[in-house]
């Protein structure tokens, strides 16, 4: 980054309107960004490091089980804005729907785990946070100049720099943005498009930077076994009725619960498959109902 100016952080969109269908059956009964990690709760640590940085102006963007996030009005004194697209489209439509409140932001996904407070009350430009990864990966990996300015972005590679966590994007760049995500909420064909897409493909126009951060210092799970390996408290108690109803069922514990993939019917997550002791099962949500099967 070269720039001399500095940006006065304005406020923070932290988004959470997600299924996040991958933790099931976790983010079934719970939203993901609500969860409890190493004694805390994801969302709640994000907005007190926010809070410690100096950003009072806090935007929750909800959808999917909005009502669980409603306490955090009262005890952070955060906004809450629903995102009613969330169903349809992805997260794109989170940031369509605080538009008219970004200026110079950190986006943020409620469900991130920062070790160390990684917010600032000034930051020098727009950046993604990047971390690197050795060996073969399926993540956004980024090519920067020597300046440090994100020229291509490519899915999967090996050794490569890779979006993770957080953003900060100045008002030079969310103005812009805001046209871009008008844009896409007008088209049905851009309905699978992540915000990050939006910058990719006019990534002429905004100007984004690569910031380094060592790996350990942004953390993300997006399976049960990811977040077992975070914190170990969740192998034999994830605090899940589903996951104890079954423990009871199978006579094994939780922890022998293991390889749980969401169970779809078109796109509609309708239940868990997963492995107990070498045997292969499919439970599904509304039945109730535990069945062995092979693949």
């Amino acid at each position: 980054m070269q720039n001399d100016k500095k940006y006065k952080v304005d406020n923070a969109v932290i988004m959470a309107a997600g299924m996040s269908t991958r933790l099931a059956p976790l983010s079934y009964e719970t939203p993901k960004a609500l969860l409890n990690v190493h004694g805390e709760v994801l969302i709640e640590r994000q907005i007190r490091q926010l809070r410690e940085a100096g950003i009072e102006e806090i935007f929750v963007v909800t959808g999917y089980k909005k009502e669980c996030f409603s306490y955090l009005e009262e005890k952070f004194k955060v906004t809450l804005v629903e995102n009613p697209y969330y169903e349809t489209r992805n997260n794109h439509s989170s940031l369509y729907v605080v538009r008219e409140h970004l200026k110079n932001t950190y986006i943020c996904c409620g469900d991130n785990y920062f070790p160390e407070n990684v917010f600032r009350s000034e930051e020098e430009d727009s950046y993604y946070a990047t971390v690197f990864e050795a060996g073969e990966t399926d993540e956004w990996c980024i090519f920067a100049d020597e300046n440090g300015r994100i020229r291509e972005v490519e899915i999967g590679g090996c050794d490569q720099w890779v979006m993770k966590g957080h953003a900060f994007l100045a008002e030079p760049f969310t103005a812009k943005l805001c046209a871009y995500l008008e844009e896409a909420m007008r088209k049905e064909a851009s309905e699978n498009l992540f915000w990050e897409d939006l910058f990719i493909l006019h990534r002429q126009e905004l100007v984004l930077y690569q910031k380094k951060f060592e790996d350990q210092k942004i953390c993300e799970f997006d399976s049960l076994e990811e977040l077992r390996a975070f914190d170990p408290k969740y192998l034999d108690q994830t605090g899940s009725a589903i996951m104890e109803n079954l423990a009871d069922i199978l006579q094994c514990t939780e922890g022998e619960i293991r390889q749980i993939y969401p169970l779809k019917q078109g796109n509609q997550v309708v239940g868990i498959e997963f492995d107990c002791r070498g045997v292969k099962y499919r439970y599904e949500y509304a039945k109730k109902q535990i069945g062995r099967y092979e693949k």
